[in-house]
């Protein structure tokens, strides 16, 4: 009986250089939500945040840009991305809200610090994902001023 022996032997590679090591990567997606900004009084009170991305892929019309978004935006997000893409694996978490049902009871600074990194993950999950890039409703958010809601479902083509 043969013996059979793994080959332990490593790749060849080529040796790395400075602009290889510390040069901008081949593809990125940086998105942050930052900077909530509550608007109106009483009921007709709400928080947008700001979202910003930065990209070199070639899906996003735009290498960079900012927008504000309010919660429903958000959940609106959620919902057409189940919709068109059966994605269905990135909940949007609701607690602020059954926390304070008016939004004019003043809640802890840790709980607010929670919701927001819920909505943070939530973008970002769903952005760095394959077939939510290549949906219009993920690229609208992103990216354009106002959100068409009665837009037509489609792909994004790369250009």
């Amino acid at each position: 009986m043969a013996e059979t022996v793994a080959d332990t032997r490593r790749l060849i590679t080529k040796p790395q250089n400075l602009n290889d090591a510390y040069g901008p990567p081949s593809n990125f997606l940086e998105i942050d939500v930052s900077n909530p900004q509550t608007v109106g009084v009483g009921r007709g009170r709400f928080t947008t945040y700001e979202i910003r991305v930065k990209t070199n892929l070639p899906i996003f019309k735009l290498k960079e840009s900012t927008v504000r978004r309010r919660y429903s935006d958000f959940e609106w997000l959620r919902s057409e991305l189940e919709r068109e893409s059966k994605l269905t694996e990135y909940p949007l978490n609701t607690n602020y809200y059954k926390l304070c049902p008016l939004r004019s009871v003043l809640i802890p600074l840790t709980t607010f610090m929670k919701y927001w990194n819920k909505l943070y993950f939530f973008v970002l999950r769903v952005a760095g994902h394959p077939l939510a890039q290549n949906e219009r409703c993920l690229h609208m958010f992103l990216q354009d001023e106002i959100i068409d809601k009665s837009y037509t479902p489609s792909k994004i083509r790369h250009a």
